[in-house]
């Protein structure tokens, strides 16, 4: 029993030593070696929104966008595929309510085109034919199951999207979960510059390169002349002496030759002439093939990068290119060329997205709630110590230290574990601090018990221990298993106070039971006591 002691003894000095080497200040974990310095979190204990401030975001993905986005490609693919098969048409044109109607001239072609279009396109159904004048005009919608499909996935896109454009900011724990079908919640916690980060969150960040009209007059379309097949967009220029931007037009050829989502990779460079930040680009093994057929095809003809319907930069195409490389140039500060890399490497949105919901919780917000969350555990703390060495004499001394061991043991594990502490998570510690004792009150009244049966120090302790155990146990497993619930279908405030609970269990379950035996123990094996004050 003396062995075990030591070694118990032992078990408990490594997990506070560990939970201790944790909470110190990252300044003093200089001259580590690299696999603690790389494995630490550069902070003591992440906070939440509603302790360190930061931002609330509601924002509505606007589904439908997407879903018109789809059907008008498809438009698009369906006018190529009857080119190809020489099917003859007047006109197709897209509704506002999500359908496509096309005119042919007479029966034959529109059945052809009923042919193709179920042989090739499954998803569309045919709404309504009409004849009038000797003319057929058929309208076509897709399935209302796949209309569904294409809003859920266009949801379920712009949430890893948004998750991970918030990753590559740099924001500490941020909070991103959906609501509903078409909203999402996103809580930003330390964020310092609010208009930056709604401008990253909100960018559609459609990359698109799409050649330049040369062959039509830019005057003529901006009277309103604009050929078919094209349209006129425009992009910005910076005089360097004023500082100010001007807009520029360009006639643009609607089809798109690639798009970002070839994109393997998208970071900030420097410019050697002015000494400017750019963007460069390198695309994946697909891409670069892409991006070389289409530079051959077209040299000596302007390409231009057009970035959300904005036109960064429209180069002359001097040569064929290569290697899958390219790059976005534009009068970038720091900060824009780097966003700008950070929404090009996580990806599009599938639609666009709106801000419904703004809150900012200011850093006096969160310290006056700290302080008073504080005080609370401060306050709850002092008097359960209090009653425990009143009432249990020097065994509530026992209990009070294995009390101790049990708060330093949570806050190690929270920052172990780089959790976030919240306010509810302060609130969950108070809870624990009373759980914590509740297990050595169970123990103690059967020691007491068991000494009034007259039984010696070593027999008491013993017992108590045995009786008390499955009692502690089950409660605690019980508790455990409503606070794992809590964690997986909680959110926010609701989920901190599950990950501090949780935590703080199993610590209490370790101290209560496990330091304050080793205690007992040591003075009835070792110090050979003749009563236990309790």
């Amino acid at each position: 029993m003396i062995k075990s002691i030591g070694i118990r003894t032992g078990i408990v000095f490594a997990v506070c030593l560990v939970a201790l080497f944790y909470l110190t200040p990252s300044v003093m974990k200089d001259g580590l070696p690299a696999f603690w310095k790389n494995n630490l979190p550069a902070e003591k204990i992440h906070l939440g929104l509603d302790l360190q401030g930061g931002m609330h975001l509601v924002l509505e993905v606007q589904t439908d966008k997407a879903l018109e986005g789809t059907i008008e490609r498809m438009a698009n693919d369906i006018k190529e595929t009857m080119m190809e098969k020489k099917i003859r048409f007047r006109g197709i044109d897209r509704t506002h309510m999500g359908s496509i109607i096309v005119e042919f001239p007479d029966r034959q072609a529109r059945e052809a085109f009923e042919r193709i279009l179920k042989d090739n396109y499954g998803d569309f159904e045919t709404a309504a034919t009409s004849q009038r004048d000797g003319r057929e005009t058929a309208q076509i919608k897709l399935k209302a199951k796949r209309a569904q499909d294409i809003k859920k996935q266009a949801m379920e896109q712009a949430l890893e999207t948004i998750r991970n454009r918030v990753d590559q900011f740099g924001i500490t724990e941020p909070e991103i979960i959906p609501q509903g079908e078409d909203r999402i919640i996103v809580q930003m916690p330390g964020i310092t510059d609010p208009g930056r980060a709604k401008n990253l969150i909100g960018k559609t960040a459609l990359l698109e390169f799409k050649l330049l009209d040369e062959e039509h007059s830019l005057e003529e379309a901006l009277r309103g002349n604009i050929p078919e097949g094209s349209v006129i967009a425009y992009g910005t220029r910076l005089d360097r002496e004023s500082g100010r931007r001007s807009q520029i037009p360009y006639l643009v050829r609607n089809k798109t030759l690639m798009t970002g989502a070839s994109l393997e990779t998208a970071k900030v460079s420097i410019a050697d002439r002015f000494g400017e930040p750019y963007v460069s680009l390198k695309f994946n093994a697909q891409g670069a093939q892409d991006f070389d057929r289409i530079t051959a095809e077209n040299v000596k003809k302007r390409l231009a990068i057009v970035l959300d319907g904005v036109i960064h930069s429209a180069p002359v195409i001097q040569e064929r290119i290569s290697g899958g490389n390219a790059q976005i140039t534009g009068s970038f500060t720091m900060d824009e060329a780097k966003d700008l890399a950070i929404v090009l490497r996580a990806g599009a949105l599938p639609a666009p997205v709106t801000i419904l919901e703004e809150r900012t919780v200011g850093p006096s917000l969160g310290q006056d709630s700290i302080d008073k969350g504080l005080w609370s555990a401060i306050i709850g703390g002092l008097l359960v110590v209090l009653f425990m060495m009143i009432y249990y004499k020097l065994s509530g001394l026992v209990a009070n230290f294995a009390l101790i061991l049990n708060i330093i043991i949570i806050f190690g594990a929270l920052a172990a574990f780089r959790a976030t502490l919240t306010l509810p998570g302060i609130a969950g510690i108070v809870l624990v601090i009373g759980m914590a004792v509740d297990a050595n009150v169970l123990i103690f009244e059967r020691i007491r018990e068991e000494m009034r049966g007259g039984k010696t120090p070593r027999a008491s302790v013993e017992a108590g221990y045995a009786k008390a155990f499955l009692t502690i146990f089950d409660s605690n497993v019980t508790t455990l298993i409503a606070a794992l619930f809590l964690f997986g279908f909680g959110t926010g405030p609701v989920k901190g106070f599950a990950v501090t609970l949780t935590i703080g269990i199993v610590a209490s379950m370790f101290t209560a039971i496990f330091v304050t035996r080793i205690i007992f123990d040591y003075f009835v094996w070792n110090r050979k006591v003749q009563t236990i004050s309790v």
